[in-house]
Protein backbone atom coordinates (compact mmCIF):
# COMPACT_ATOMS: atom_id res chain seq x y z
CA UNK A 1 0.00 0.00 0.00
CA UNK A 2 1.08 3.70 -0.89
CA UNK A 3 1.34 6.82 0.64
CA UNK A 4 -1.75 8.91 0.21
CA UNK A 5 -1.36 12.52 -0.33
CA UNK A 6 -2.48 14.99 2.53
CA UNK A 7 -2.77 17.48 -0.23
CA UNK A 8 -0.21 20.13 -1.59
CA UNK A 9 3.40 20.66 -0.60
CA UNK A 10 2.29 19.17 3.21
CA UNK A 11 1.59 16.20 2.23
CA UNK A 12 4.51 15.75 -0.40
CA UNK A 13 7.28 16.73 2.67
CA UNK A 14 5.36 14.66 4.85
CA UNK A 15 5.48 11.51 2.54
CA UNK A 16 9.30 12.20 1.93
CA UNK A 17 9.97 12.57 5.91
CA UNK A 18 8.51 9.44 6.55
CA UNK A 19 10.48 7.93 3.54
CA UNK A 20 13.53 9.01 5.02
CA UNK A 21 12.57 8.19 8.92
CA UNK A 22 11.53 4.65 8.30
CA UNK A 23 13.94 3.31 5.43
CA UNK A 24 14.37 -0.12 5.66
CA UNK A 25 13.24 -1.49 9.04
CA UNK A 26 13.16 -5.64 9.13
CA UNK A 27 16.34 -6.83 10.80
CA UNK A 28 17.02 -3.74 12.44
CA UNK A 29 18.33 -4.32 16.05
CA UNK A 30 19.08 -1.84 18.97
CA UNK A 31 17.58 1.36 20.34
CA UNK A 32 16.95 3.55 17.07
CA UNK A 33 17.21 7.69 17.94
CA UNK A 34 13.51 9.09 18.91
CA UNK A 35 12.03 10.36 15.76
CA UNK A 36 10.73 13.39 17.41
CA UNK A 37 10.43 15.85 14.14
CA UNK A 38 8.28 13.37 12.48
CA UNK A 39 5.96 13.26 15.51
CA UNK A 40 6.08 17.23 16.40
CA UNK A 41 5.01 16.87 12.75
CA UNK A 42 2.76 14.70 12.17
CA UNK A 43 -0.11 17.20 13.37
CA UNK A 44 -3.52 15.70 12.37
CA UNK A 45 -5.33 12.50 12.36
CA UNK A 46 -5.14 11.57 9.12
CA UNK A 47 -0.97 12.16 8.84
CA UNK A 48 -0.44 9.70 11.92
CA UNK A 49 -2.72 6.96 10.30
CA UNK A 50 -0.67 7.45 7.08
CA UNK A 51 2.62 6.71 9.02
CA UNK A 52 0.94 3.75 10.79
CA UNK A 53 -0.75 2.42 7.23
CA UNK A 54 3.58 2.74 6.15
CA UNK A 55 4.75 0.64 8.80
CA UNK A 56 2.21 -2.00 8.51
CA UNK A 57 3.16 -2.96 5.23
CA UNK A 58 6.61 -3.21 6.03
CA UNK A 59 6.16 -5.31 9.33
CA UNK A 60 3.27 -7.60 9.82
CA UNK A 61 0.63 -6.56 12.01
CA UNK A 62 0.39 -9.86 14.86
CA UNK A 63 -2.03 -10.20 16.99
CA UNK A 64 -1.69 -13.46 19.45
CA UNK A 65 -5.27 -14.21 20.06
CA UNK A 66 -8.35 -14.17 18.51
CA UNK A 67 -11.51 -16.86 19.42
CA UNK A 68 -13.84 -16.48 16.21
CA UNK A 69 -13.32 -20.40 15.62
CA UNK A 70 -15.15 -20.98 18.97
CA UNK A 71 -17.82 -18.53 17.48
CA UNK A 72 -18.05 -20.80 14.16
CA UNK A 73 -18.65 -23.70 16.33
CA UNK A 74 -21.06 -22.13 18.41
CA UNK A 75 -22.91 -20.06 15.49
CA UNK A 76 -22.57 -22.61 12.32
CA UNK A 77 -21.46 -26.02 14.01
CA UNK A 78 -18.57 -25.47 12.36
CA UNK A 79 -19.99 -25.55 9.25
CA UNK A 80 -18.10 -23.50 6.57
CA UNK A 81 -19.91 -24.01 3.02
CA UNK A 82 -22.33 -21.13 3.69
CA UNK A 83 -19.62 -19.43 5.68
CA UNK A 84 -18.75 -16.52 4.09
CA UNK A 85 -15.98 -14.92 6.08
CA UNK A 86 -14.95 -12.71 3.01
CA UNK A 87 -18.48 -10.71 4.46
CA UNK A 88 -19.24 -7.65 6.49
CA UNK A 89 -20.62 -9.99 9.47
CA UNK A 90 -21.71 -6.50 10.62
CA UNK A 91 -24.97 -7.22 8.23
CA UNK A 92 -25.07 -11.23 8.38
CA UNK A 93 -26.93 -12.84 11.17
CA UNK A 94 -26.50 -14.75 13.32
CA UNK A 95 -23.07 -12.78 13.55
CA UNK A 96 -24.76 -9.31 13.30
CA UNK A 97 -26.83 -9.89 16.70
CA UNK A 98 -23.74 -10.87 18.66
CA UNK A 99 -21.73 -8.38 21.24
CA UNK A 100 -18.75 -11.23 20.87
CA UNK A 101 -18.34 -10.86 16.81
CA UNK A 102 -15.93 -8.57 15.95
CA UNK A 103 -13.79 -10.25 13.18
CA UNK A 104 -14.20 -11.41 8.95
CA UNK A 105 -11.56 -10.43 6.41
CA UNK A 106 -13.20 -6.94 5.25
CA UNK A 107 -12.16 -5.47 8.83
CA UNK A 108 -9.42 -7.64 9.25
CA UNK A 109 -7.88 -5.95 5.98
CA UNK A 110 -9.25 -2.62 6.91
CA UNK A 111 -7.33 -2.73 10.34
CA UNK A 112 -4.42 -3.95 8.24
CA UNK A 113 -3.61 -7.40 10.38
CA UNK A 114 -0.38 -9.52 8.90
CA UNK A 115 -0.68 -12.16 11.03
CA UNK A 116 -3.15 -13.47 13.44
CA UNK A 117 -3.15 -16.19 16.44
CA UNK A 118 -6.40 -18.52 15.98
CA UNK A 119 -7.34 -20.04 19.17
CA UNK A 120 -8.11 -23.69 19.04
CA UNK A 121 -10.51 -23.36 22.39
CA UNK A 122 -12.90 -25.62 23.96
CA UNK A 123 -14.29 -25.58 27.85
CA UNK A 124 -13.00 -26.76 30.62
CA UNK A 125 -16.53 -28.66 31.22
CA UNK A 126 -15.03 -30.98 28.57
CA UNK A 127 -12.01 -31.70 30.56
CA UNK A 128 -11.78 -35.51 31.51
CA UNK A 129 -14.23 -35.57 28.79
CA UNK A 130 -14.16 -35.05 24.82
CA UNK A 131 -11.36 -32.41 25.32
CA UNK A 132 -9.13 -33.79 22.96
CA UNK A 133 -11.33 -34.55 20.48
CA UNK A 134 -13.17 -31.24 20.56
CA UNK A 135 -9.45 -29.73 20.19
CA UNK A 136 -8.46 -31.36 17.43
CA UNK A 137 -11.82 -30.70 15.35
CA UNK A 138 -10.79 -26.99 16.01
CA UNK A 139 -7.81 -27.34 14.67
CA UNK A 140 -9.57 -29.03 11.65
CA UNK A 141 -11.66 -26.14 11.58
CA UNK A 142 -8.92 -23.47 11.49
CA UNK A 143 -7.16 -25.25 8.98
CA UNK A 144 -10.06 -25.79 6.84
CA UNK A 145 -11.02 -22.04 6.82
CA UNK A 146 -7.49 -20.88 5.89
CA UNK A 147 -7.72 -23.38 2.69
CA UNK A 148 -11.15 -21.95 1.91
CA UNK A 149 -9.70 -18.20 1.54
CA UNK A 150 -6.47 -19.32 0.38
CA UNK A 151 -6.57 -16.14 -1.73
CA UNK A 152 -6.43 -14.02 1.68
CA UNK A 153 -5.06 -16.27 4.51
CA UNK A 154 -2.23 -18.58 4.37
CA UNK A 155 -0.82 -21.19 6.97
CA UNK A 156 1.96 -20.29 9.09
CA UNK A 157 4.44 -22.43 11.24
CA UNK A 158 7.63 -20.79 11.78
CA UNK A 159 8.61 -17.13 11.88
CA UNK A 160 9.68 -17.54 8.51
CA UNK A 161 6.54 -18.73 7.13
CA UNK A 162 4.78 -15.58 8.65
CA UNK A 163 7.40 -12.75 6.71
CA UNK A 164 6.40 -14.88 3.48
CA UNK A 165 2.86 -14.66 3.56
CA UNK A 166 3.13 -10.75 4.77
CA UNK A 167 5.25 -10.56 1.83
CA UNK A 168 2.26 -11.86 -0.74
CA UNK A 169 -0.23 -9.43 0.97
CA UNK A 170 -1.78 -12.54 3.19
CA UNK A 171 -2.68 -12.51 6.83
CA UNK A 172 -0.54 -15.37 8.42
CA UNK A 173 -2.90 -17.54 10.23
CA UNK A 174 -1.20 -19.87 13.05
CA UNK A 175 -2.63 -21.96 15.50
CA UNK A 176 -2.80 -21.87 19.52
CA UNK A 177 -4.38 -24.03 21.44
CA UNK A 178 -5.99 -22.20 24.01
CA UNK A 179 -5.92 -24.50 27.97
CA UNK A 180 -3.94 -27.28 28.93
CA UNK A 181 -6.62 -29.44 29.76
CA UNK A 182 -7.00 -29.69 25.66
CA UNK A 183 -4.20 -32.05 26.26
CA UNK A 184 -5.83 -34.89 28.17
CA UNK A 185 -2.79 -35.01 30.42
CA UNK A 186 -0.52 -36.60 27.52
CA UNK A 187 2.70 -35.19 25.89
CA UNK A 188 1.45 -37.44 23.09
CA UNK A 189 -1.63 -35.29 22.45
CA UNK A 190 0.97 -32.20 22.71
CA UNK A 191 3.19 -33.48 20.48
CA UNK A 192 0.87 -34.45 18.04
CA UNK A 193 -0.96 -30.85 18.46
CA UNK A 194 2.77 -29.47 17.56
CA UNK A 195 2.41 -31.93 14.39
CA UNK A 196 -0.72 -30.53 13.28
CA UNK A 197 0.66 -26.78 13.24
CA UNK A 198 -0.21 -25.75 16.37
CA UNK A 199 2.60 -23.13 17.86
CA UNK A 200 0.95 -22.28 21.21
CA UNK A 201 -0.43 -23.78 24.19
CA UNK A 202 -1.72 -21.59 27.07
CA UNK A 203 -1.24 -23.54 29.89
CA UNK A 204 -4.36 -23.44 31.62
CA UNK A 205 -7.91 -21.60 30.98
CA UNK A 206 -10.60 -21.15 33.66
CA UNK A 207 -9.79 -24.67 35.26
CA UNK A 208 -6.65 -25.94 36.49
CA UNK A 209 -5.25 -29.07 35.39
CA UNK A 210 -3.81 -31.82 37.04
CA UNK A 211 -0.51 -30.46 36.53
CA UNK A 212 -1.36 -26.34 36.28
CA UNK A 213 -2.99 -23.76 38.32
CA UNK A 214 -5.38 -21.38 36.50
CA UNK A 215 -5.51 -18.14 37.38
CA UNK A 216 -8.98 -18.40 37.99
CA UNK A 217 -8.86 -20.85 40.66
CA UNK A 218 -6.10 -18.66 42.31
CA UNK A 219 -8.04 -16.88 44.86
CA UNK A 220 -10.16 -20.31 46.57
CA UNK A 221 -6.75 -22.53 46.42
CA UNK A 222 -4.19 -22.41 49.48
CA UNK A 223 -1.86 -24.70 48.01
CA UNK A 224 0.78 -22.70 46.66
CA UNK A 225 2.36 -25.07 44.05
CA UNK A 226 1.78 -23.62 39.99
CA UNK A 227 3.42 -26.53 37.91
CA UNK A 228 3.59 -30.01 38.74
CA UNK A 229 6.46 -32.31 38.00
CA UNK A 230 4.52 -33.28 34.75
CA UNK A 231 3.77 -29.54 34.35
CA UNK A 232 7.42 -28.78 34.31
CA UNK A 233 7.86 -31.67 31.72
CA UNK A 234 5.56 -30.02 29.77
CA UNK A 235 7.45 -27.25 29.03
CA UNK A 236 10.34 -28.84 28.87
CA UNK A 237 8.73 -30.89 26.13
CA UNK A 238 7.09 -27.83 24.20
CA UNK A 239 10.85 -26.48 24.48
CA UNK A 240 12.40 -29.10 22.84
CA UNK A 241 9.33 -29.24 19.71
CA UNK A 242 9.58 -25.53 19.39
CA UNK A 243 6.25 -23.90 20.95
CA UNK A 244 5.72 -20.63 22.33
CA UNK A 245 4.49 -20.96 26.26
CA UNK A 246 1.36 -19.02 27.07
CA UNK A 247 1.11 -17.49 30.21
CA UNK A 248 -2.35 -15.63 29.67
CA UNK A 249 -5.01 -17.64 32.15
CA UNK A 250 -2.20 -19.10 34.70
CA UNK A 251 -1.97 -18.52 38.34
CA UNK A 252 0.99 -16.42 39.38
CA UNK A 253 2.64 -19.63 40.83
CA UNK A 254 2.73 -20.94 37.35
CA UNK A 255 4.11 -18.46 35.87
CA UNK A 256 7.06 -18.15 38.26
CA UNK A 257 7.53 -22.28 37.96
CA UNK A 258 7.43 -22.01 33.96
CA UNK A 259 9.74 -18.97 34.29
CA UNK A 260 12.43 -21.25 35.90
CA UNK A 261 11.00 -24.16 34.20
CA UNK A 262 11.88 -22.92 30.34
CA UNK A 263 15.06 -22.65 28.21
CA UNK A 264 12.91 -20.39 26.11
CA UNK A 265 11.15 -17.00 26.21
CA UNK A 266 7.58 -16.83 27.43
CA UNK A 267 4.53 -15.10 26.04
CA UNK A 268 1.54 -13.68 27.23
CA UNK A 269 -0.72 -13.93 24.44
CA UNK A 270 -3.67 -11.62 25.75
CA UNK A 271 -3.23 -9.96 28.80
CA UNK A 272 -2.39 -6.55 30.48
CA UNK A 273 -0.70 -4.63 33.14
CA UNK A 274 -2.12 -5.73 37.10
CA UNK A 275 -0.78 -2.13 38.02
CA UNK A 276 -3.55 -0.36 36.22
CA UNK A 277 -6.01 -2.86 36.87
CA UNK A 278 -5.82 -5.90 39.32
CA UNK A 279 -7.66 -8.28 37.48
CA UNK A 280 -5.88 -11.84 37.85
CA UNK A 281 -5.92 -12.20 34.31
CA UNK A 282 -3.01 -9.11 34.11
CA UNK A 283 0.33 -9.81 35.02
CA UNK A 284 1.96 -8.14 37.98
CA UNK A 285 5.29 -6.19 37.85
CA UNK A 286 7.86 -8.74 39.46
CA UNK A 287 6.51 -11.28 36.89
CA UNK A 288 6.88 -8.72 34.16
CA UNK A 289 10.39 -8.10 35.44
CA UNK A 290 11.30 -11.35 34.98
CA UNK A 291 9.47 -11.41 31.88
CA UNK A 292 11.98 -8.90 30.53
CA UNK A 293 14.76 -11.68 31.93
CA UNK A 294 13.33 -14.03 30.12
CA UNK A 295 13.63 -12.13 26.92
CA UNK A 296 9.74 -12.70 26.21
CA UNK A 297 6.51 -10.72 25.51
CA UNK A 298 2.97 -9.45 26.70
CA UNK A 299 0.72 -8.99 24.10
CA UNK A 300 -1.46 -6.37 26.03
CA UNK A 301 -5.18 -6.82 25.34
CA UNK A 302 -8.36 -5.23 24.82
CA UNK A 303 -11.35 -6.28 26.61
CA UNK A 304 -12.64 -3.56 29.16
CA UNK A 305 -12.58 -5.16 32.47
CA UNK A 306 -9.23 -6.28 31.96
CA UNK A 307 -8.38 -2.78 30.72
CA UNK A 308 -9.91 -0.74 33.42
CA UNK A 309 -11.49 -3.20 36.12
CA UNK A 310 -15.12 -2.07 34.26
CA UNK A 311 -17.40 -1.92 31.67
CA UNK A 312 -16.16 1.05 30.35
CA UNK A 313 -12.55 1.32 28.66
CA UNK A 314 -11.41 3.60 25.40
CA UNK A 315 -8.50 3.43 23.35
CA UNK A 316 -6.10 5.65 25.55
CA UNK A 317 -6.89 3.31 28.12
CA UNK A 318 -5.49 0.87 25.93
CA UNK A 319 -2.53 2.29 25.49
CA UNK A 320 -1.85 3.37 29.28
CA UNK A 321 -0.85 -0.22 29.55
CA UNK A 322 1.70 -0.20 26.72
CA UNK A 323 3.15 3.13 28.10
CA UNK A 324 3.25 1.40 31.54
CA UNK A 325 4.91 -1.71 30.26
CA UNK A 326 7.40 0.28 28.25
CA UNK A 327 8.25 2.30 31.37
CA UNK A 328 8.85 -1.02 33.44
CA UNK A 329 10.26 -3.39 31.33
CA UNK A 330 11.10 -1.54 28.08
CA UNK A 331 9.34 -1.55 24.62
CA UNK A 332 10.98 -5.00 23.37
CA UNK A 333 8.55 -7.33 25.52
CA UNK A 334 5.29 -5.65 24.30
CA UNK A 335 2.82 -7.19 21.52
CA UNK A 336 -0.72 -7.12 20.91
CA UNK A 337 -3.27 -9.54 21.81
CA UNK A 338 -6.64 -8.29 21.49
CA UNK A 339 -8.53 -11.22 22.25
CA UNK A 340 -11.52 -10.19 19.71
CA UNK A 341 -14.38 -12.62 19.16
CA UNK A 342 -13.71 -13.67 23.02
CA UNK A 343 -15.08 -10.46 24.54
CA UNK A 344 -17.95 -8.58 24.84
CA UNK A 345 -16.84 -4.97 25.62
CA UNK A 346 -14.04 -3.41 23.83
CA UNK A 347 -12.75 -0.07 23.86
CA UNK A 348 -14.36 2.84 22.72
CA UNK A 349 -12.03 2.97 19.60
CA UNK A 350 -10.73 -0.27 19.38
CA UNK A 351 -14.74 -1.75 18.71
CA UNK A 352 -13.17 -4.68 16.29
CA UNK A 353 -10.28 -6.09 14.39
CA UNK A 354 -10.17 -2.53 11.55
CA UNK A 355 -9.06 -0.41 14.55
CA UNK A 356 -5.55 -1.48 15.04
CA UNK A 357 -4.01 1.63 13.25
CA UNK A 358 -5.73 3.65 15.32
CA UNK A 359 -4.40 2.25 18.60
CA UNK A 360 -0.57 2.54 17.06
CA UNK A 361 -1.74 6.14 15.70
CA UNK A 362 -2.87 6.68 19.20
CA UNK A 363 1.01 5.62 20.60
CA UNK A 364 2.40 8.17 18.05
CA UNK A 365 -0.18 10.80 18.90
CA UNK A 366 1.94 11.23 22.46
CA UNK A 367 4.90 12.46 20.50
CA UNK A 368 7.10 9.84 22.60
CA UNK A 369 6.91 7.04 20.43
CA UNK A 370 9.57 6.58 17.96
CA UNK A 371 8.43 4.40 14.43
CA UNK A 372 10.72 1.88 14.92
CA UNK A 373 9.14 1.44 18.40
CA UNK A 374 5.75 1.01 16.66
CA UNK A 375 6.84 -1.84 14.45
CA UNK A 376 8.50 -3.69 17.49
CA UNK A 377 5.05 -3.38 19.33
CA UNK A 378 3.20 -4.47 16.05
CA UNK A 379 5.24 -7.75 14.86
CA UNK A 380 9.23 -7.56 15.47
CA UNK A 381 8.86 -8.73 18.81
CA UNK A 382 6.74 -11.53 18.21
CA UNK A 383 8.65 -12.71 15.26
CA UNK A 384 12.41 -12.27 17.68
CA UNK A 385 10.50 -14.45 20.59
CA UNK A 386 9.74 -16.98 17.79
CA UNK A 387 12.87 -17.19 16.62
CA UNK A 388 14.62 -18.11 19.43
CA UNK A 389 12.08 -20.24 20.50
CA UNK A 390 13.02 -22.01 17.44
CA UNK A 391 16.36 -21.36 18.06
CA UNK A 392 15.88 -23.55 21.39
CA UNK A 393 14.25 -26.53 19.80
CA UNK A 394 17.36 -26.88 16.95
CA UNK A 395 19.70 -26.93 19.77
CA UNK A 396 17.99 -29.40 21.96
CA UNK A 397 17.68 -31.56 18.57
CA UNK A 398 21.46 -30.90 17.70
CA UNK A 399 22.41 -31.88 21.55
CA UNK A 400 20.09 -35.08 20.92
CA UNK A 401 17.05 -34.36 23.58
CA UNK A 402 14.55 -36.99 22.65
CA UNK A 403 10.57 -36.93 22.81
CA UNK A 404 9.70 -37.05 26.68
CA UNK A 405 8.19 -40.71 27.84
CA UNK A 406 6.83 -39.24 31.33
CA UNK A 407 3.09 -40.10 31.83
CA UNK A 408 1.09 -38.81 34.51
CA UNK A 409 -0.40 -41.37 36.60
CA UNK A 410 -3.49 -41.26 38.60
CA UNK A 411 -5.05 -38.33 36.68
CA UNK A 412 -8.82 -38.36 35.88
CA UNK A 413 -7.52 -38.15 32.22
CA UNK A 414 -6.44 -41.52 32.46
CA UNK A 415 -8.05 -43.38 35.64
CA UNK A 416 -11.47 -41.45 35.74
CA UNK A 417 -14.61 -42.63 34.88
CA UNK A 418 -14.16 -41.53 31.30
CA UNK A 419 -10.65 -43.31 30.86
CA UNK A 420 -9.99 -46.52 30.04
CA UNK A 421 -7.68 -48.11 31.80
CA UNK A 422 -5.90 -50.35 28.79
CA UNK A 423 -3.90 -52.53 32.15
CA UNK A 424 -7.40 -53.76 32.87
CA UNK A 425 -8.24 -55.17 29.05
CA UNK A 426 -7.28 -58.40 27.97
CA UNK A 427 -6.64 -58.69 24.44
CA UNK A 428 -8.82 -60.85 22.67
CA UNK A 429 -8.14 -64.00 20.44
CA UNK A 430 -8.39 -63.63 17.02
CA UNK A 431 -10.72 -66.63 15.17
Amino acid sequence: MGLRQSGGQSGVWIASVIILSIGSWVGRVGPQPADSDLASSLTTPRERLEVVRQILTEVPLIDGHNDLPWNIRNFVHNQLADFDFDKDLRQVAPWSKSAWSQTDLVRLRQGMVGGQFWAAYVPCESQHLNAVQLTLEQVDLIKRLIEKYSQQMQFAASSKEILEAHKRGRIASLIGVEGGHSLGSSLAVLRTLYHLGVRYLTLTHRCNTPWAKSSSAEEDDEDGGGLTAFGKTVVREMNRLGMLIDLSHTARATMRDALKATKAPLIFSHSSAFAICNSSRNVPDDILKQLAANDGLVMVTFYNYFVKCGSQATISDVAEHIYYIRNLIGVDHIGVGGDFDGINKTPRGLEDVSKYPELFAELLRSGKWNVHDLKKVAGLNLLRVFRKVERVRDDMRTDGVTPSEEYLQNSPDVTGNCALDTNTVQRGVEV
